[in-house]
């Protein structure tokens, strides 16, 4: 079933607007703007330069395609981490489906480069199954992709990039923060409401009878090491985030989603992130996709008036996994 029938915002416009607010703002959000051997346009967040919590709370609205607010508050739910990001999108599911989603593998043969693409790029490129079912198209003359990485795509996967998107590769802008950096910890706890939605769509619950929804995440602290953030960044959503989902349809659909959607439903759940990961042999794609997702749900019936509960956030977990 198509989610989107008519007329949608174009997340690659919204996004080039705040791109270029991000840009004038270079030098005090500490980031630095270059141009990459292929004409493309890049932007470090966190490699090369220091960033910072702003940087990466731009960066966040920036993949969320302009359609979604980020904002840092003290209130996380956690006493011993309370600082944290709660996010919200205008159009829940163009925003975090549709922009957001790291869902594109960006592959070059020749240069052996490998990244997952987020951001609003990959509506214009629809290279993603996903596409086909959310029924949404992006159309703009301007191509802005994230990376989750210490580095930007080589000048072929940039070239590859853009081609996918139906632009010249000037056209192009790529931002990119390590995981372990302050910009890369912010963006990655803001997707803790696009994980409830691509689990909810795992489940099979009608994308279309979402009707809002708002998450909060606490902020890992950084760590350089790349398994030991990748573990912290996962774990600040699984055990310590947070989401409010609006929904129409029946209660006992509502319910069902409820109790499905908080990540203590997984088996694997109960240990900080990198353990799992080293359990699994180091390979991501041997644990259960059902993990991915926040420890604390609500899910609020519109048609009903009726709110469901499920979950709770595992504060022992996160202070295992933070310290």
């Amino acid at each position: 079933m198509q989610i989107f029938k008519g007329p949608a915002p174009s997340v690659s416009a919204r996004a080039a607007k705040l791109v270029e607010t991000l840009i004038a703002d270079a030098d005090a959000l500490r980031c630095s703007v270059t141009t990459g051997a292929a004409g493309e346009r890049c932007i470090d967040l966190g490699a090369e330069v220091p960033g910072g919590l702003e940087a990466g709370r731009r960066l966040a609205e920036i993949c969320l395609g302009g359609l979604g607010t980020v904002t840092l508050t003290m209130d996380s739910g956690l006493k011993r981490w309370p600082l944290a990001v709660t996010v919200h999108a205008m159009e829940s599911i163009t925003a975090c489906l549709g922009s957001q989603y790291a869902g594109w593998q960006i592959t070059d043969e020749e240069t052996g480069f490998f990244a997952l693409g987020s951001g609003p790029a990959r509506a214009l490129s629809r290279v993603e199954e996903l596409y086909k079912e959310l029924g949404y198209v992006d159309q703009f003359n301007k191509a802005t992709i994230v990376i989750e990485g210490d580095k930007a795509p080589p000048a072929p996967a940039a070239r590859k990039i853009a081609a996918a998107c139906g632009v010249k590769p000037e056209d192009l802008t790529v931002l990119f923060a390590p995981t372990g950096s302050l910009a890369g910890t912010v963006q990655i706890a803001a997707r803790v409401l696009e994980v409830a939605l691509h689990k909810a769509h795992a489940l099979h619950f009608p994308l279309e009878n979402i009707a809002d929804g708002i998450g909060t995440a606490p902020l890992a602290p950084p760590v350089p090491d790349f398994i030991g953030a990748m573990g912290r960044t996962n774990d600040a959503i699984i055990y310590g985030g947070r989401v409010q989902l609006f929904v129409r349809g029946s209660n006992e659909a509502a319910e069902k989603l409820a109790k499905q959607l908080p990540s203590n439903t997984c088996s694997a759940y109960g240990e900080p992130f990198a353990d799992i990961f080293a359990a699994a042999g180091g390979d991501f794609y041997k644990i259960d996709p059902m993990l991915f997702s926040p420890a604390e749900v609500i899910v609020s019936n519109l048609d009903t008036g009726t709110t469901f509960h499920a979950g709770e956030l595992a504060p022992d977990v996160v202070d295992k996994s933070f310290r």
